[in-house]
């Protein structure tokens, strides 16, 4: 397995998070359309949690959709995270290529496809949100009857379909970095596949069945395998 890069920067992310402390208020979400906010974490991570909790506060704005993706390089040093799939591992590393990093690590905030972040330090996130915010859809995309349809006339864009529980779990974890704690989680990825692929005018797509009651599902169209996301919706 690639080495992670993950143990540097979150000594990094926890020596701003003290310095700039955990209760600021988190500022507006700009841009235009649904901003996606995905975080890339392990119950296996103790510098996780923070992280986890600036994303989740941002959970019930109406112009965002966050998604946390349980990932599974943690599970060898004493807690497997229950959530975890390497598919999941799959696209974070995907987005360390369309980002140029040398590696991945946790925990960690893409923000739309276009940057990145730590997560754990909430004025550096606001930035972060701001830096990178969509301005709207280039493709229409409904989600209705079963199936999804996409309109419009722009550059190819891959279509994902992503599944994801809306309830916040609280998770007993009973070893590893994280052991002894109870750790909540809200709008975990359970589901994840690719669609198509999208090259202009109007397509539809059937939804795959879910294999779990009570999922949401959400729809993401990006530049290429994890570029920039051009266009998102949810149910």
């Amino acid at each position: 397995m690639p080495v992670t890069l993950r143990p540097a920067l979150a000594v990094a992310a926890l020596a701003l998070l003290s310095a700039c402390g955990s209760g600021q208020a988190a500022p507006p979400i700009a841009g235009q359309g649904l901003q996606v906010i995905e975080l890339f974490q392990s119950q296996g991570c103790s510098s996780c949690p923070p992280a986890n909790a600036n994303v989740m506060a941002l959970a019930d704005r109406p112009n965002v959709l966050t998604l946390s993706w349980q990932v599974t390089y943690w599970d060898h040093i004493g807690w497997k995270d229950t959530y975890a799939k390497p598919a999941y591992t799959d696209r974070q590393y995907a987005y360390a290529r369309a980002l140029k990093h040398n590696g991945v690590w946790t925990p960690q905030v893409v923000i739309n496809g276009r940057g990145d972040t730590v997560g754990v330090n909430k004025a550096e996130l606001g930035q972060a949100l701001g830096q990178f915010a969509r301005n709207g859809d280039a493709i229409a995309l409904s989600l209705a009857n079963g199936k999804v349809t996409a309109s419009g006339q722009t550059a190819a864009a891959a279509l994902y379909v992503v599944r994801y529980d809306p309830r916040v779990i609280q998770i007993p974890i009973r070893a590893g970095e994280n052991g002894g704690r109870t750790l909540p989680h809200r709008n975990v990825v359970r589901e994840f596949a690719p669609l198509g692929q999208f090259t202009g005018g109007t397509r539809s797509w059937a939804l795959p069945a879910s294999r779990q009651v009570g999922l949401k599902t959400a729809i993401l169209a990006q530049a290429g395998e994890a570029g920039p996301i051009v266009a998102a919706i949810h149910d």
